[in-house]
C-alpha cells in the first residue's frame, strides 16, 4: 500500500523537476512511510514519485517506480494485486522466461503489461489499485483505477502540466497548481457529504472512474476514458442469466467465493488483523478469516458510553466465539471531538459522513498492533442490507398508482405542520418513541411523495437536505440525472446506483483516507469483483428471504457463529452529531458559519446556512446531516487558506 504523484510536463524537465517530485510525495508521507523513490525522463518530460508503505516483499527489491525488464514500462502503483502469485505462474505456463528479481506485485504487473498489454492484464487483475504506466515505446501515460473504486487516483492539466496523484494535496503541492472550485462539485457534495466521481471539488482536477484507464500524451494532450469492467454490464448479465441452483447451491458457491477471495487478500508480509463491528459483514469475514489461520487472529473495535452508537459488547462477543485475539477501546466523547479538526487533512477533499471520526479511531486503534486490516465494507450495497432499499421498495408501491399531483399535494399538508408541532403531537402516538424527530421523517417523507419515479425516490433518501443546492451563492445548472438499468426491480436500481455512488464515493473514500492517515492498509474481500458478479447473479429473493436482509450471508456466518449473536437490529457506526453541534461543538461551529466570513467566501448562501443552524440550536429542527456537511466544507476551505 502505498501513494504516488507525477507529472508530464511541456516543459523541459530539469534539477528542480526531482525536488518538485519530492515534494509532491512527501505531501503524501502519510500513505507510504517506509520508502520514497523519484524517477524522471527529462527527454519525454515525464515524471513519477512514490511512497511506499512495504506490505509484500518488504526489500529493496520492490521499491518503485520500478521498470520492467525489458525496458518499456516504468510504473507507480498504489494497491495490492491478491493473485499476483498465479499470474506468475500464468506467465510460466505459456513459456515466459522472466528472471525474477524479487516477490513484490508490482514486479508482477510490468511483466503482465509487457506480455499481454494494458486492458488485458487489467482484466486478469483480482485487487485494489491506482497505477500510473509511462510507455517509453509509445510516450503515452496510463492511468488506471480499480474495479470498484477502492483507491483513489485525481488527475488534471494545471498550465503547461498535467498533474496526477494518489491525493489532491500531492498536486496542490505542485506550483502550477491553480484551480478554481467547481460549484457543481460543492452542489453534489452539500447533497450527498462526498464529492463523486469523475468530479474533485476542484474544476481542472477529476478522478479517474472505478473500473476505468486513461490515457495521455503530448501529441494527444486529451485525457481519453475507457472502461475495462462496468458494473453495468454486471448488472445486466446477472439479469439476463440468473443464478440457476438452489437457495442452499447458493449459499455453498457464496461461502466458496468467499474463502478463496479472503485468502487471497490474507497475503502479507506484515502482521495482518480485520475490524469487527460485530455485525453480519465483519464477523463473516472474522469467521472466514480464522477458518484459514493456524494463529489467532488480531480484532478490533471501538466502544461509546452512549448506548446507541455501541456495539463493541456484540464485537467482544463474536470475538470470543470465533476465538480472535480481540482489542477494543472505549472512546469518550472529548477523545472523538479531538479528531474533527484533523478530518479536512485526513480526507483532503472535503467529506462528510459522520461516521468518518470511529473509522479513523479504530484505524489507529489496529495500526498499533497490525500493518494490514481487513473489513466488512461491501455487503450491505451486494446482499441488499440497507434499510433503505426494503423501505423506498414498498413506499414505491403504494405510491406508484396514486397521481403525482395527488401525492404533491398530500406532501404539501405534511409540510404545512413544523416538525416540533408534528413530535408533540407524536408524544400522544403508539410506537413512535425512540424514532427520533417524527417532524423531520414526516417532512423527509413529504418530498419522497412528490417523487415522478424511483430515481427521485432513491435521490431523496440519500440526500442530507431536500434543496441543498439553495444553499449555494451561485446557482448551478440542472445536475446529472441518475441513468436506470433496463430489467431492474426499484430495489435492484437502488443496489446497483449505490453500487456505483455511494460506496466508491462515501464508503470506500471513508476507509482508504481513515486508515492510510495512520498509514494502514483497509482490505475489503467483499469486493473481489468475481464476489460482485456472483452476488448480482442472485435473484432479490435469495437475498432478501424468509424476512431477513443479507439471507445468504448470514447462512454462511450461521455455520461459523451463534445465532443468537447475530440476529439483531443492525445498529450504524455513529456519533451523536445532533448533541454535539449544539454542545462541546458549538463555539467551533458558530467561528466556521460566521456570516460574514461564508459571505467573503462567496461560495455559500450565508442567510440561508444560519437559518438552518438557528433552527438547529433551538431544537425546531434537525439540521445535522446538512450543517455537518457545511461545516466539513467550511473546514476543508479553512485549511486550504492556510
Amino acid at each position: 500500500m502505498c501513494g504516488f504523484a507525477g507529472l508530464l510536463s511541456k516543459l523541459p524537465l530539469s534539477s528542480d523537476t526531482g525536488l518538485l517530485l519530492e515534494k509532491m510525495a512527501s505531501a503524501i508521507i502519510h500513505r507510504g512511510p517506509d520508502a520514497a523513490g523519484v524517477w524522471m525522463d527529462g527527454t519525454a518530460g515525464i515524471g513519477f514519485s512514490h511512497r511506499r508503505l512495504s506490505i509484500m516483499d518488504t526489500s529493496s527489491h520492490g521499491a518503485q517506480p520500478m521498470h520492467s525488464h525489458g525496458g518499456r514500462y516504468t510504473i507507480a502503483f498504489n494497491g495490492e494485486i491478491y493473485n499476483h502469485l498465479e499470474l506468475r505462474q500464468k506467465l510460466a505456463d505459456e513459456q515466459q522466461v522472466i528472471a525474477w528479481t524479487g516477490h513484490s506485485d508490482t514486479e508482477t504487473l510490468l511483466a503482465c503489461f509487457e506480455a499481454y498489454g494494458i486492458e488485458a492484464t487489467l482484466t486478469l487483475l483480482h485487487g485494489m489499485f491506482a497505477i500510473a504506466l509511462w510507455d517509453a515505446e509509445t510516450a503515452q501515460l496510463t492511468l488506471m483505477r480499480d474495479r470498484l473504486g477502492e483507491k483513489p487516483l485525481y488527475y488534471g492539466w494545471l498550465g503547461d502540466q498535467f498533474l496526477f496523484g494518489s491525493e489532491l494535496k500531492a498536486l496542490r503541492a505542485a506550483p502550477s497548481f491553480a484551480s478554481p472550485i467547481d460549484n457543481l462539485a460543492l452542489a453534489q457534495f452539500l447533497q450527498y457529504g462526498y464529492v463523486p466521481a469523475p468530479l474533485s471539488i476542484y474544476a481542472k482536477v477529476s478522478k479517474v472512474m472505478p473500473g476505468h484507464y486513461l490515457q495521455v500524451s503530448l501529441s494527444e494532450p486529451q485525457p481519453r476514458s475507457k472502461a475495462y469492467w462496468s458494473i453495468d454490464e454486471v448488472v445486466a448479465c446477472g439479469i439476463q442469466a440468473p443464478f440457476a441452483g438452489s437457495p442452499d447451491e447458493a449459499v455453498a458457491q457464496l461461502e466458496q467465493h468467499l474463502h478463496s477471495a479472503i485468502g487471497k487478500q490474507m497475503l502479507a508480509d506484515v502482521p495482518l488483523g480485520a475490524f469487527l463491528s460485530g455485525g453480519v459483514d465483519s464477523s463473516l469475514i472474522v469467521a472466514l478469516m480464522q477458518a484459514q489461520s493456524a494463529e489467532r487472529i488480531k480484532t478490533f473495535s471501538i466502544g461509546f458510553s452512549d448506548a446507541r452508537f455501541n456495539e463493541a459488547p456484540y464485537a467482544k462477543e463474536v470475538a470470543q466465539h470465533i476465538g480472535t485475539e480481540h482489542e477494543e477501546l472505549y472512546i469518550t466523547a472529548e477523545q472523538a471531538l479531538a479528531t474533527v479538526p484533523m478530518i479536512a487533512d485526513i480526507w483532503d477533499e472535503p467529506f462528510a459522513d459522520p461516521s468518518q471520526i470511529p473509522t479513523y479511531l479504530v484505524s489507529k486503534l489496529a495500526r498499533g498492533k497490525v500493518t494490514v486490516s481487513l473489513s466488512g465494507d461491501g455487503g450491505d450495497e451486494l446482499f441488499c442490507g440497507y434499510n433503505r432499499y426494503l423501505v423506498a421498495g414498498k413506499l414505491w408501491r403504494y405510491m406508484s398508482p396514486v397521481p403525482t399531483g395527488l401525492r404533491a399535494g398530500l406532501g404539501s399538508l405534511l409540510t404545512a405542520v413544523e416538525p416540533e408541532r408534528w413530535d408533540a403531537m407524536s408524544r400522544w402516538i403508539p410506537k413512535t418513541k425512540g424514532l427520533g424527530s417524527v417532524g423531520d421523517k414526516l417532512h423527509k417523507l413529504a418530498n419522497v411523495l412528490k417523487a415522478r419515479g424511483p430515481q427521485d425516490i432513491y435521490g431523496s433518501i440519500v440526500s442530507s437536505h431536500s434543496a441543498s443546492s439553495r444553499l449555494l451563492a451561485k446557482p448551478i445548472a440542472a445536475e446529472p440525472e441518475r441513468v436506470a438499468n433496463p430489467g431492474l426491480c426499484n430495489v435492484q436500481q437502488m443496489m446497483a446506483w449505490d453500487l456505483k455512488e455511494y460506496l466508491p464515493g462515501d464508503i470506500l473514500t471513508k476507509l482508504d483516507r481513515a486508515a492510510m492517515a495512520v498509514s494502514l492498509e483497509g482490505r475489503a474481500p467483499f469486493l473481489d469483483h468475481s464476489i460482485v458478479e456472483f452476488a448480482w447473479s442472485l435473484p432479490l429473493d435469495y437475498k432478501f428471504r424468509d424476512g431477513q436482509t443479507k439471507w445468504p450471508l448470514k447462512q454462511v456466518l450461521y455455520k461459523y457463529v451463534d445465532r443468537s449473536l447475530i440476529d439483531r437490529p443492525k445498529m450504524g457506526f455513529g456519533v451523536p452529531l445532533r448533541e454535539w453541534l449544539i454542545g462541546p461543538l458549538r463555539e467551533w461551529a458558530e467561528a466556521l458559519l460566521n456570516t460574514e466570513r461564508m459571505r467573503a467566501d462567496g461560495y455559500l448562501d450565508a442567510k440561508a446556512v444560519q437559518q438552518l443552524w438557528q433552527e438547529h440550536l433551538s431544537g425546531k429542527r434537525n439540521h445535522a446531516a446538512i450543517l455537518w456537511n457545511v461545516l466539513m466544507f467550511q473546514a476543508w476551505l479553512t485549511r486550504q487558506s492556510l
